[in-house]
Order: C-alpha cells, then structure tokens, then sequence
C-alpha cells in the first residue's frame, strides 16, 4: 500500500467512506424538507391571507399546526419511540409518502381548511422523521467526525430554504400559482427520496443494542429513559433548544409575513432577505461547525454563536424596521445561527443517550420544543399588531436566556464514540 492510499485510508476512517456520506446525505435532506416546509409555508402565508382574507387568528392557527410547530412535536413524539422499538429504517423509508399527501393539500388547497390540514399532515411526517435521521446520521458517523456529519443535515436544513426562496422570487409574478409550484417540487423530492432510501441499511449500533437487549444483557425500557442523567438532559436540551427555537420559529414562519406586513416591504423584497439569511449559515455551518466542533471546545464555539445572535436580533429590536435594519438583522442571526443552537443541538441530543432510547428521548425533546413553539406562535400576530418592537425585545431575552444554558451546561464530546460516551453516563 502506497503512502498516497495509507493517507486516503486514515482520512477515510477519520471522516466517513463514501457509503457514509451519501446516507448522510440521504437521511439529512429530511431537515431540507422540514425547512423547505416551513419556508414555503411562510412565503405562502401573506398570499393566502390576501386570498382568503384570513384573519390573524387563523393566521396563528396556521403557524401553531404547521410543520414548524404542534404538528411536527407530535410526529417526532411518536416517530422517535417508534425507531427505537423497530429500528429506524422502518420510519425513513415510508413517511416521506405521507408527507407528499400532506404536500399535495397544499397544492391544491382551495379553502383555508384545506391548507390547515396540509399542514398538519406534513407537520406528522416531518417530525416523524427527525429523530430517525438525526439517529441514524450519529450512529454511522466515525466518532472524529460526528460533527461535521451533523453539519451536512444542517447545510441540507438551510439549503431547502433558499431554494424555496429562489423559486419564490422567481414566480413572485404568478402569486398563488406560483407558491402551488414550489409545494410541488417538495412533493417531487419526497418521492425521489423514497426511492433512493428504500436502499439504505439499518443502523448497525441499533442492530447491535436490540440483539443485546434481546439476550437479557441489557434494557433499553422507558425506567432507563426517565432516569436522573437521562432526565436532566433532556432539560437541559428542551431549555437550551426550546427558548431559541421560540426566536427560529417565529423569524421562519413569520419574517416575510412581518417584512410585508410591518416592514411595507414587497414578496420579492422579502424573500431575497431570507435568502441571504440561509445562504450565509451554510456558510457558517461549513467553515465553523463542521470544522470545529469535533475538535476544540464546544461550549466556547456556542457561546460566540449566542453572543452574536443576540447583538443581531438587538439589532432589530432597537431600530425601526427597515431594509438595512432588516440585511443587518439577517445576517449577525445567520452567522450566529450556523454553529449555534441548531447545530448543536442535533449533535447533542444525538450524543446525550443510550442508543436504545436515543430516538425517542430525540422525539421527546423535540416534540416539546415544537409544541412550545406553537403555543407561542398562536399569539404572535396579535403581539406584532400591538407593537412589533416589543416581540422582538421578548425574541432578545429568549436568545440570551438560551446562550447562557448552552454555555454553562453544555457537554465536551468531541472526539468520543457514542458507545465511549454511553458508557461514561452509565458509570
């Protein structure tokens, strides 16, 4: 063996094989979908309102359902507990069908009620797929690079996005038509990605814990999940991710319908802004997560992308909403954004339990965090019609109240198998 192919073998075992990238790759694109859904939903939101002369209740309706909220907590509840008791494959292989029927209410929705179930529909799927690829992406990772795996979901998260922003500028002009293409091409890649999953493996960690728990060596029960460490994980993950998620929900959903809205600014105006916005994660992601977190210490790295977020979304607070108000806004978040909460979260809820509860203490964290969200998303418009200034200022306190949890309790993983780290929990 050449020095040339030692090298390559060395990086391989250090970074992934290409069998390793590309499931990856095919479980991560369930975040492009999640993303995808809740980005076409909001560039949707202001024509539907116009069309069907929505009033700001149902508006809150729509947000508090939607992929990005209840509906999303509680697939991912269900999924989770699901992939751990019959493996994860089971769930990744068949939910993107019934996202593409949810999707498919969306485009051809012809009545507010319509639209609601759309999103509910899509909001199960994609919750129930989460815990499934996010397992599923930890568990085939070597243990040096866990993180920059993680990162590749969390690129594909934010590349959804400003590909529904693109196709969004673009058909600005058809208006409603044009929103019915975009739920379209969501609907074309579920099923696409149905097809090329039904060739992935099963996790061979799961594979290996089940057969363990099968022989009576070991328990994967819900006793385990709910014990102290297990417990206080999850807190910690559900305060972290859920006061930041309460700011990501609301810029997601809500951003263009506020720019539009509030700002005066036009639907083309407003998702060029978004598209910068997610563009320069990617970025961020890929030059500081990926690169960083399997190596150097995780809570300085979180706590820089916190301190910034918050500056960013001060920012907006402070100053009337207007276009370079809003470029600044998007891109300190952005930046922020990328390495932060986010990121560290799937990597972190990925890492914190055993393998056998894993998914489901996933399903657990997440389903929380959504439904959160969409309590809190309900109120929203009312709050933006009582002064847009005081949501933001309230978005300011949970971004500052989440980056201290981080930094304070976060873990040390990095360079750690999950079988090192399970072991060290239970010791």
């Amino acid at each position: 063996m050449t020095s040339e192919s030692t090298a390559d073998a060395v990086e391989s075992a250090e970074h992934g094989t290409r069998e390793d990238w590309r499931n990856t790759i095919l479980a991560g694109l369930a975040n492009y979908i999640d993303a995808g859904s809740i980005v076409a939903g909001a560039v949707a939101l202001a024509l539907w309102s116009e069309a069907y002369k929505l009033t700001p209740s149902f508006v809150g309706l729509l947000g508090a359902f939607s992929a990005n909220a209840i509906s999303a907590g509680v697939g991912a509840l269900v999924g989770g507990w699901l992939c751990d008791k019959y493996g994860r494959k089971k769930i990744y292989q068949y939910d993107m069908l019934f996202y593409a029927i949810g999707m498919l209410w969306l485009v051809f929705a012809m009545a507010p009620w319509m639209i609601l179930v759309g999103f509910v529909l899509v909001g199960l799927a994609v919750g129930a797929d989460i815990p499934a690829s996010w397992s599923l992406i930890a568990e085939m990772a070597p243990k040096r690079a866990r993180g920059r795996h993680s990162g590749v979901a969390q690129v594909l998260w934010y590349s959804g996005p400003v590909v529904v922003l693109i196709l969004a500028f673009l058909l600005a002009p058809l208006g409603l038509m044009g929103v019915r293409i975009i739920f379209a091409h969501l609907v074309v890649i579920a099923l696409v990605l149905t097809a090329m999953r039904s060739k992935m493996k099963e996790s061979k960690l799961w594979e290996e814990a089940k057969a363990t728990r099968d022989a009576g060596a070991s328990k994967g029960s819900w006793k385990v999940l709910f014990n102290r460490k297990n417990l206080g994980a999850m807190a910690f993950l559900i305060a972290m991710y859920g006061l930041w998620n309460l700011w990501a929900g609301t810029n997601g959903f809500f951003f263009p319908y506020i720019l539009r809205t509030v700002g005066s600014q036009s639907q083309a105006t407003s998702v060029a802004v978004q598209a910068v916005n997610f563009t320069i994660s990617m970025l961020s992601i890929y030059f500081i997560f990926m690169k960083l977190s399997d190596k150097v210490n995780q809570r300085l790295v979180f706590g820089i992308a916190a301190a910034i977020q918050v500056v960013g979304m001060a920012v907006l607070a402070i100053f009337p909403l207007t276009l370079p108000v809003a470029l600044i806004y998007a891109v300190l978040l952005a930046i922020g954004g990328g390495f932060g909460a986010q990121s560290f979260f799937q990597l972190w809820s990925s890492e914190l339990f055993p393998t056998l509860n894993r998914s489901t203490a996933q399903g657990i964290t997440f389903a929380v965090v959504r439904i959160g969200l969409g309590i809190f998303s309900f109120f929203v418009p009312m709050l933006t019609a009582t002064g847009f200034h005081t949501l933001a200022w309230i978005l300011v306190g949970f971004l500052a109240a989440s980056g201290l949890i981080g930094t304070i309790w976060a873990p040390r993983h990095e360079g750690k198998s999950l079988e090192e780290i399970e072991a060290a929990r239970a010791a």
